[in-house]
């Protein structure tokens, strides 16, 4: 656990006023409590986890339940308005920003976005259903993403386009 809020320290810019590295502490708490394996033991952290969590969502703006699987080193960069579906799974080095849904598409059916190592989710995106994107890819602000996005790609839109990215120019 420790290690993992290190590493989220120095993702966030070494900032402890960063609004997304408060969420991400109470996330690994939350993650932690259940490596408890004697659940008298775990009772008492697990109640101090349900009395904070709705503090915690009020004062960040971010609802990032402990169910979520997350990769090392996800940066949520804004305050505010940040949902993420307790089933959806990260990779490594994502990006979020504030007005970001991740989460289902239809309240009947399970299934979340499982996302893959280093995307970037712009602002006000929103990643609905059991999709899967993979790894490299840019989500752009307010898109609608409701099918799978290829890795190495952008989605832009509503519903989102998927386009090629354009491969940087290292001879320059």
């Amino acid at each position: 656990m420790f290690d993992n809020i290190r590493e989220d320290f120095r993702a966030h810019g070494s900032d402890l006023a960063r609004h997304g590295f408060w969420a991400m502490v109470f996330y690994r708490y939350g993650r932690w409590r259940y490596t408890i394996p004697w659940r008298p033991l775990r009772l008492p952290f697990s109640f101090l986890y349900k009395f904070c969590k709705p503090f915690v969502e009020t004062l960040t703006g971010i609802e990032l339940p402990c169910e979520v699987v997350l990769g090392r080193r996800l940066v949520i960069e804004h305050f505010g308005g940040i949902v993420v579906s307790g089933d959806a799974v990260f990779g490594d080095d994502c990006i979020l920003r504030n007005g970001v849904t991740v989460g289902l598409r239809h309240t009947q059916h399970r299934g979340s976005p499982t996302i893959g190592n280093r995307v970037d989710i712009g602002a006000g995106a929103k990643l609905l259903g059991p999709i899967r994107v993979g790894d490299d890819v840019a989500i752009g602000a307010n898109a609608v993403v409701i099918t799978d996005v290829p890795s190495n790609s952008i989605a832009v839109g509503i519903p989102a386009r998927i386009l090629p990215r354009k491969p940087s120019d290292s001879t320059s």
